[in-house]
C-alpha cells in the first residue's frame, strides 16, 4: 500500500489518499451515488447534517463486520468558509466523511493554496478555470463528469463547497436540497450532488 495507490474495500474502488500511525486514509475512486447534503433547506454544519448521519449509520452498516472492524474514527476539524466566513461548526468524531476545502486545496490533489489565502478581487464564485490541479479533482459517475460535495459550507450554511465536473472549487457552494438549476445527469436526470466517501482504515 502506498500513496496514489488504489484498491478494493467494502466493494467499491480507493484511492490512497495519506499514510500515518499504521493507517491509510482512502477516498472513493469515483462519485458512488447522488445525495443531498441536507434533507431541507436550513442553516447546517457538517455536524448535523443528512448526508453525515447517512454515511455513518447507512453506508457505514451495509460493510461486512471485517470492514467495519478495520475502519478508524478520525477526529475531523471542520474549517469556516475563508472567502465568505461562513462557519464550519464544531469538530466531529467520523467513521466515514466527506473531505473538507482544506484537503482538496493544500493536501491531497496538489497545492492550490495561493487560489484560497489570496483570491483575485474580481472572484466570486470559483477558483481560477485554469488552475493546474483540476484535473486532479475531477471524478465522474456512471462515466459522466459530474459535481461532488464537500463538508466546507459555501457562502452561507445553507450551500455547501464542491468540485465541479470539470474539476473546479465552487467556493460559493451548492445549494445543500433541492437546486434549481438545469444541470441534470444526463443517465440519472437527476442534479443532486456526488458523494465520495473517505475514511482512515488500518493497514
Amino acid at each position: 500500500m502506498k500513496i496514489g495507490a488504489g484498491l478494493k474495500f467494502g466493494g467499491y474502488a480507493w484511492r490512497v489518499l495519506d499514510m500515518k500511525d499504521e493507517k491509510a486514509l482512502i477516498l472513493a475512486e469515483e462519485i458512488i451515488e447522488q445525495r443531498d447534503y441536507h434533507n431541507k433547506s436550513v442553516d447546517i454544519t457538517w455536524k448535523d447534517c443528512e448526508l453525515r448521519r447517512y454515511l455513518n449509520e447507512n453506508f457505514y452498516n451495509q460493510l461486512s463486520k471485517n470492514d467495519q472492524e478495520r475502519i478508524v474514527e478520525t477526529v475531523n476539524t471542520n474549517p469556516s468558509n475563508l472567502w465568505y466566513k461562513a462557519d464550519g461548526g464544531e469538530d466531529t468524531i467520523d467513521k466515514i466523511f466527506l473531505l473538507s476545502i482544506d484537503d482538496v486545496v493544500r493536501k491531497y490533489f496538489g497545492d492550490s493554496s495561493r487560489l484560497l489565502d489570496y483570491p483575485g478581487k474580481n472572484q466570486r464564485y470559483w477558483f481560477q478555470r485554469k488552475d493546474e490541479n483540476n484535473m486532479k479533482r475531477k471524478s465522474t459517475f456512471l462515466n459522466c463528469s459530474w459535481w461532488w460535495w464537500l463538508r466546507t459550507p459555501g457562502k452561507n450554511n445553507r450551500v455547501a463547497v464542491y468540485i465541479h465536473g470539470d474539476g473546479n472549487i465552487g467556493i460559493q457552494g451548492n445549494g445543500i436540497s433541492k437546486r434549481n438549476t438545469n444541470i441534470i445527469h444526463r443517465l440519472t436526470n437527476d442534479n443532486r450532488g456526488g458523494v465520495r466517501p473517505a475514511l482512515w482504515i488500518k493497514m
